[in-house]
């Protein structure tokens, strides 16, 4: 199944109408009871959305404390070029008092 694309407003680019949520990956806080991918399976679940035509990846600072981030970058390696990251932000990171967006 190759996924459709759409236009994104009117930036001039296409984006899949599917995209991948990240949340899953890392595991860490609050975070482990969604699931631990990371390494291997996290760059089979990426490789995977890609073949499928998927160009939209999706991702958190407060996913498992900025390491879906992390994971994310690493497993899509060279292949970044070739897609799109929406990272969204504002959630508090820690008690400190400018750890916020």
């Amino acid at each position: 199944m190759i996924v459709e694309t759409r236009a994104l407003g009117r930036s001039g680019l296409r984006v899949s109408a599917l995209s991948f949520g990240a949340m899953s990956f890392g595991g860490v806080g609050g975070f482990a009871a969604v699931a631990a991918q990371e390494g291997d399976e996290a760059r089979a679940l990426v490789d995977q959305c890609i073949d499928a035509g998927v160009n939209l990846f999706d991702t958190a600072d407060i996913y498992s404390a900025g390491r879906s981030e992390e994971i994310l970058g690493r497993a899509l390696g060279d292949k970044r070029p070739r897609v799109l990251v929406a990272t969204k932000l504002h959630a508090r990171m820690s008690d400190a008092p400018g750890d916020v967006g």
